[in-house]
């Protein structure tokens, strides 16, 4: 039997581990914020709602519809995709978007240059390979919560123009949104912490 010395001794190091480790999250999270090489990606909108946490809309991106054939490390014969990470090469367009110029199961075979950057996604099990389709990852940026009474008329407006999401992309490939713009306009910034 522990003593009631040993259980509260055990109980703060339990909460100190559980603290370190949510810190250690955050901080993740804002070092990619903070350091990340900056992609501006066009959003298409979706507005559900989340019990727990709220409004937010579902984003898809151009990214999010890859066709197959930028993949170029696709094998011989291989029909359907597996469960597996892809890296999406991204470049700069003359309008200021990023789009995906090549991509590869598992890893780039090089480093992006300095105009480029590499995203890192996740594709699950089962997506047609053939020459015609596209497939679609998970990057880990399809929603962005917003503040309460806030999603339909985003979701409205971006039927009528143009909006972005300014994203932050981490050297190992991982993306972290940034912000939510609306043309040139920042609608909602991510803090930091």
């Amino acid at each position: 039997m522990m003593t009631g010395k040993k259980l509260i001794i055990s109980a703060l190091v339990l909460a100190l581990v559980q603290i370190g480790f949510l810190s250690w999250i955050i901080a993740g999270r804002a070092a990619i914020l903070r350091d990340g090489k900056q992609v501006l990606l066009r959003v298409e909108p979706s507005d559900p709602r989340d019990l727990l946490r709220g409004n937010y809309i579902m984003l898809s991106y151009d990214i999010s519809r890859l066709p197959v054939k930028l993949i170029a490390n696709i094998p011989a014969g291989k029909l359907t995709s597996d469960d597996t990470p892809i890296v999406v090469r991204l470049k700069q367009g003359a309008d200021g978007y990023w789009s995906a110029t090549t991509a590869w199961f598992g890893q780039a075979p090089a480093p992006a240059a300095s105009d480029e950057v590499d995203i890192v996604g996740h594709v699950s099990e089962g997506w047609d390979l053939s020459a015609a389709t596209t497939i679609a990852p998970d990057y880990g940026i399809e929603r962005f919560y917003l503040p309460e009474g806030e999603g339909m008329a985003i979701q409205n407006d971006m039927r009528v123009r143009p909006f972005g999401v300014r994203v932050a992309i981490a050297a190992d490939g991982a993306g972290q949104i940034k912000a939510l713009m609306d043309g040139d306009k920042t609608l909602f910034e991510e803090p930091l912490y």
